[in-house]
């Protein structure tokens, strides 16, 4: 059959192209998609060419084709059905860390099969909760915590989400557009300006890709408390004042990357199992407000320009 794949051509520049499929090899399955998600983070820096090119080995998607910088198929959230392959997944509702793609074949190692009670619309938040779960386990997230999240986007939100399940934790979320508070709000979630941001907190997370966000996030911390940076820059210099009383008040830095299980749980648990974990962590229809709105894959490679410089959250693609 022929499938139908988006491709990043050169900066900003997205187009459909056609690709013959033959039947799937032993241990492949085919999946017919029916959504896939757009990250802002590091899916934009590919689409706008500001991946840097020390990192083109370690930032290649697990089903990526093509290279960097272009011509590039990139993308790792989508969701479908199982229409051929491997009877034990025979018309089972499937996440896989594809690109965008209206049918494609994977492995049947990178099937994670979606429970009932998570739809495959509210499913494509798969590989974020996974980072956000990540990043509470490189935290050392606890009972009773004061945490601050920095940047409400998709990742932020899913974060601080998270860390609103556990018991007697105080949380809010920042973010400079005042509109991101309904998401807030839709999560029972505590939502502030950056000017107005609670002191004292153990662990801030950041997760708004700025320099100013950083600065919040730093200043926000209580003594010996901890900065966990979710965000990744490309090849976008950060700027962060780690003079005044960042020493005298013994705070951390500390990297969070979804690419390796952090070191807490990595001897126990591989990425299928972080990413199970992840998936059913999805139950709670609350969830929905972050995939309320989509756009259908013929209209994406012209909706892209507008998608990269919205300030709304990223629509879904529905296929």
């Amino acid at each position: 059959m022929v499938a139908r794949a988006l491709w990043y051509v050169k900066p900003g520049v997205a187009e459909v192209r056609p690709e013959r499929l033959s039947p799937p090899a032993l241990g492949e399955a085919r999946i017919a998609t029916e959504y896939s998600a757009i990250s802002r983070g590091t899916e934009r820096m590919v689409a706008l060419g500001e991946i840097p090119k020390s990192e083109w080995p370690r930032m290649r998607a697990p089903l990526q084709a093509g290279d960097f910088s272009f011509p590039v198929k990139y993308g790792y959230s989508a969701t479908g059905r199982v229409t051929a392959g491997p009877e034990s997944y025979a018309g089972k509702r499937v996440f896989v860390l594809h690109p965008h793609q209206d049918h494609f074949h994977a492995p049947e190692g990178l099937l994670a099969i979606l429970p009932d009670n998570v739809p495959s619309r509210r499913a494509v938040l798969a590989a974020n909760m996974e980072t956000a779960l990540n990043a509470h386990w490189d935290a050392g997230t606890a009972p009773g915590d004061r945490i601050l999240v920095v940047g409400a986007g998709i990742v932020g939100l899913l974060t601080a989400h998270l860390a609103s399940r556990i018991t007697g934790t105080e949380v809010a979320i920042a973010d400079i557009n005042p509109a991101r508070a309904k998401y807030a709000e839709a999560l029972g979630i505590k939502f502030v300006s950056p000017s107005d941001v609670p002191a004292d907190n153990r662990i801030v997370f950041h997760a708004s890709a700025t320099s100013v966000g950083l600065e919040t996030a730093i200043n926000a911390c209580a003594f010996e408390g901890c900065v966990i940076e979710m965000s990744w820059y490309g090849t976008n210099p950060v700027t962060v004042n780690l003079g005044g009383a960042f020493h005298s008040r013994r705070l951390k830095i500390i990297s969070s990357q979804v690419g390796h299980v952090a070191p807490s749980h990595r001897n126990q648990l591989k990425h299928k199992d972080r990413m199970e974990r992840a998936i059913a962590m999805l139950d709670d229809e609350r969830l929905d407000v972050l995939v309320a709105d989509d756009v259908s894959f013929e209209d994406l490679p012209s909706m892209l320009p507008k998608i990269w410089s919205s300030p709304d959250l990223p629509p879904i693609v529905r296929y």
